[in-house]
């Protein structure tokens, strides 16, 4: 048990939670509060968590149900609040962009001359 001061400043003795993820490239490994970041999304709810690994530093993030989340933040995991860009929520008309567009948009602009003629912008375009 680690003494640790409480609340009101008072000792206090709890125990320190220690919390078990997976490293794709590890498998389990064992991390304090403090190694771990909730992310919330306020838009649509979904809910993950992240940490870099103790043994082989990769960078590990796994998606979380809204109680898992709720666990975590419980018990110190520090949470971060996110919302999708203001782009999600715009309307979209027109057809979608396809491969063939995609390259088309590529080999334009692998021209020297793209960008000192906008007219060309124009025709690509249409």
């Amino acid at each position: 048990m680690n003494p640790l001061k409480g609340p009101s400043g008072r000792d206090d003795t709890r125990f320190v939670a220690t919390i078990k993820a997976e490293c794709q490239s590890c498998g389990a490994v064992r991390l304090r509060v403090s190694d771990l970041t909730v992310r919330v999304c306020v838009d649509d709810e979904r809910g993950a968590y992240r940490f870099r690994c103790p043994h082989c530093a990769s960078a590990v993030v796994h998606d979380a149900t809204a109680a898992i989340c709720a666990l975590l933040v419980s018990v110190g995991v520090e949470e971060e609040v996110w919302s999708l860009p203001a782009e999600f929520h715009e309307e979209h008309t027109g057809p979608a962009l396809t491969p063939d567009d995609l390259l088309d948009f590529h080999l334009f602009l692998e021209r020297d001359d793209w960008v000192s003629h906008p007219a060309l912008v124009a025709e690509s375009t249409s």
